[in-house]
């Protein structure tokens, strides 16, 4: 089954501190919650410096997707989510704090729960036409920078525009076409 997530459909949420805003994209299995979930994507808008919620027994990937980016303080670690360094894994349980380095950040988030599932986060560039190699049974393509891509099977062909996502779970093979984008590949891979 193949499913288009069109983010001008979607509805963010306030973070409980306040410091800023999320967008559930899609959660696995349908209707979970932030305690039941195996996989998780959303958008998360960082407005101000504060602290990351705790997420015990998940496993987490950010991307950043607009903004200068963000300082995250593991305590002992730190780590400039920026242009040039856009991707991070951590642990949910890790105590994290943000230092926003501009007005704001929007950044990808992926989530899934140890033990049930894992997930593999990749930053592509599309110019022109690319294959789509799927690695998992459920593989996940945000179009995080571009104006439009188009997606297509031998079955679909999918339009999609910036924040929009696809959720695969055929085993088609698929071609990625766009005059430039930049997408984010999320494969999540069942234990």
């Amino acid at each position: 089954m193949t499913q288009l997530i069109q983010y001008a459909n979607l509805r963010s949420a306030p973070w409980k501190n306040g410091g800023g805003s999320t967008t559930e994209i899609a959660i696995s299995p349908a209707g979970a919650h932030l305690d039941d979930f195996e996989w998780r994507v959303s958008l998360a808008t960082i407005a101000q410096d504060g602290p990351f919620s705790a997420f015990p027994g998940i496993d987490r990937s950010l991307a950043l997707v607009d903004g200068d980016g963000v300082l995250l303080d593991f305590g002992d670690e730190r780590f400039v989510l920026s242009p040039s360094e856009p991707l991070i894994e951590f642990a949910g349980e890790d105590a994290v704090h943000a230092t926003v380095t501009g007005q704001h950040t929007t950044d990808f988030n992926v989530m899934t729960r140890r033990g049930v599932c894992r997930h593999r986060l990749e930053l592509r560039t599309v110019r022109g036409k690319e294959a789509l190699k799927r690695r998992a049974g459920t593989t996940i393509l945000f179009l995080a920078d571009g104006e439009s891509l188009t997606l297509s099977s031998a079955r679909e062909r999918i339009a999609m525009v910036r924040y929009d996502t696809v959720v695969m779970e055929a085993d088609d093979d698929w071609t990625m076409e766009a005059q430039q984008a930049t997408v984010l590949v999320a494969d999540i891979i069942r234990n």
